[in-house]
């Protein structure tokens, strides 16, 4: 497609005067960390889907499909976002220039090891992505400490519990207990369910009343605070094996998250992109969670439909509409969408309804999946198109 049609009549295309920088690139964690999570996230996807047959490493097939768009991908936007938005909370930038190239040092070394396969290279890898979740955490508890900002000091442990549940879960792939490893996958998962729920919660509304004049949306403190206390337990009973009380919990968090979303005025936001994809992702997660608690009571559903609907439709959706708004926001452009980025969402949307048709077996299913597959890298694409000639350079 043309770039001019990308863009409606009044939106003229970015005029870029800057040289690229280095020093610039490492800022603020949000600029290397969108573009490698976003580019690993198509090429990965593509792997997967496209030429499954090159994944016989230790780390391989759908263990290692599983890893890396949680891991690779979702786990490592949340910390390009926590990383950014720490700074603003403290007033401390947590990790830039050489501990940020660092970071990015050891994420690039564990994508390579758990491709190209080994028993050295996967025990490399899993050193560098712990290394990685580690100097996360370790970054933002400095900054918390530094600053004594209270409220943001289980952000850090937030960040070890994604390092500990990898962990886990690479020892799980090494061992070739199938059953463990999924366990332990789904903890990973609600461990990032338990951070896309504090980020959304503080930063949806705090979006929208700026962006909507007149808009009051209430905070719902002690909700969020139950929400949160809900999914940690999720956690831990899932973990200890307890399937009723794991149900109990994961149905409470979705619950409360569908409840904040109607009281967060979704009508009012209907002509805003950069606020209904949000909203949208955010419904998703909401009713991933739920679907997660009926599983775990023992309904019958697909074991894959919770899983896609918290990690596409829920996590996905936030970080597509995450990343536009806050890329925008950080590199001092206007909070509007072009028509670029509404392609971009749109494609994601099809994407992950594409890959809910393919969960029901069909003589469409495998077509449903690889256009899900084509939807996804295009969305993506577009975003790195849109956003890479601006993160390269200084904010204008």
């Amino acid at each position: 497609m043309p770039t001019a049609d990308l863009r409606t009549k009044n939106e003229a295309p970015q005029r870029i005067h800057a040289a690229p920088s280095l020093r610039a690139f490492l800022e603020l964690a949000f600029r290397p960390f969108y573009l490698a999570g976003s580019a690993w996230a198509l090429i990965a996807i593509g792997i997967w889907i496209y030429t499954p047959q090159v994944l016989t490493g230790p780390l391989q097939g759908l263990a290692w499909h599983a890893h890396e768009m949680l891991w690779g991908f979702i786990a490592t936007i949340a910390v390009a976002f926590l990383m950014t938005a720490g700074a603003n909370w403290t007033g401390i930038n947590p990790m830039k220039d050489g501990a940020l190239a660092t970071a990015c040092g050891l994420w690039l070394v564990a994508r390579i090891g758990f491709l190209a396969g080994g028993n050295g290279l996967f025990w490399v890898a899993t050193a560098a992505e712990l290394g990685f979740f580690l100097l996360a955490a370790v970054a933002m508890m400095r900054a918390v400490i530094r600053a004594k900002n209270a409220r943001n000091y289980a952000v850090p442990w937030l960040l070890v519990g994604l390092g500990a549940a990898d962990a886990l879960y690479l020892l799980a792939a090494r061992g070739g207990d199938y059953a463990l490893l999924m366990q332990r996958f789904n903890a990973g998962l609600l461990v990032m369910a338990l951070i896309a729920l504090l980020i959304s919660r503080r930063v949806i509304p705090f979006f929208a009343m700026r962006a909507v004049t007149g808009l009051t949306i209430p905070k719902h403190t002690r909700s969020g605070q139950l929400q949160l206390a809900a999914c940690a337990a999720g956690v831990v009973f899932l973990l200890a094996g307890l399937r009723v009380a794991t149900a109990v919990a994961l149905g409470l968090a979705g619950a409360l998250s569908l409840l904040q979303v109607v009281t967060w005025k979704p009508y009012a936001v209907r002509g805003n992109p950069l606020l209904w994809i949000l909203y949208v992702g955010y419904t998703g997660l909401g009713l991933g969670l739920l679907m997660a608690a009926c599983a775990a009571a023992g309904v019958s559903l697909p074991r894959v439909l919770p899983v896609h609907m918290i990690a596409m439709a829920g996590f996905s959706v936030l970080i597509i509409g995450m990343m536009t708004r806050t890329s925008l926001g950080h590199l001092g452009h206007p909070l509007a969408s072009d028509r670029s980025m509404r392609v971009s969402y749109g494609l994601m949307l099809i994407a992950v309804a594409l890959r809910l048709v393919a969960i029901a077996p069909s003589a469409f299913s495998l077509l449903a999946l690889q256009l899900s597959a084509a939807a996804w890298i295009a969305a993506l694409a577009l975003y790195l198109w849109r956003f890479a000639p601006l993160m390269i350079r200084p904010r204008q």
